[in-house]
């Protein structure tokens, strides 16, 4: 059983332990990977992590607390100078765990260990497939949703116009033919009634 086994010893005293961790978290953030055993991979994860975090607020405070834990010059700037701005904008999980075979000599399990951001090849994909998903994201949220409705109100607000614009043509033309016909009917009724004036007069003149 396991209780209260929360630290994994890794077989070594306090001390060494803890030079060991300084020294690997160091590597591991001038040379952005190292290859380690999976147990110690593990273990330096929750030893940089938090390192990691405290170096995105560059303060004199930061500065000397990140050095107590790897009493390395170099290793402390470049992470307050070159980590901190890339995984600016990560919450968290700033490594990552990548197994290997195992090794030769003791058949221990091996890995790689590396910051996430650094891996130019690695992230290239991924960053196209999660723009690709927030863009469907969004448009499934921003535009389907909102756009359904309007293009639904549309065809049934079409379907009605249709059917009443049918019968309303209907209604125009029988008017328009009732209009063109009513002139030559008054025409045809004022041109007797012109001719038939002049005769009359002449007939009464002629009287």
């Amino acid at each position: 059983m396991r209780h209260r086994k929360t630290v994994n010893h890794l077989g070594r005293t306090s001390a060494h332990r803890k030079a060991m961790m300084s020294n690997m978290a160091s590597s591991l953030i001038i040379h952005k990977r190292i290859t380690t055993t999976l147990a110690k991979a593990k273990a330096l994860r929750v030893y940089v992590e938090p390192l990691i975090t405290r170096s995105k607020e560059d303060t004199t405070n930061n500065r000397r607390e990140v050095f107590s834990y790897l009493q390395d010059n170099k290793a402390v700037t470049e992470l307050f100078r070159v980590v901190s701005q890339k995984v600016g904008d990560r919450p968290g999980g700033y490594t990552r765990i990548l197994k290997l075979e195992n090794r030769l000599g003791d058949n221990a399990q091996m890995c790689f260990i590396e910051l996430v951001d650094f891996n130019e090849l690695y992230n290239a994909g991924s960053t196209q497939k999660k723009a690709a998903k927030r863009t469907r994201r969004a448009g499934k949220k921003g535009t389907d949703v909102v756009a359904a409705p309007a293009a639904r109100l549309k065809k049934e607000a079409a379907v009605p116009e249709a059917e009443v614009a049918e019968p309303e043509v209907v209604a125009d033309e029988t008017p328009a033919e009732v209009t063109d016909e009513a002139p030559m009917e008054d025409a045809a009724e004022e041109l007797p009634r012109e001719t038939d004036e002049p005769a009359e007069e002449g007939e009464e003149k002629e009287a």
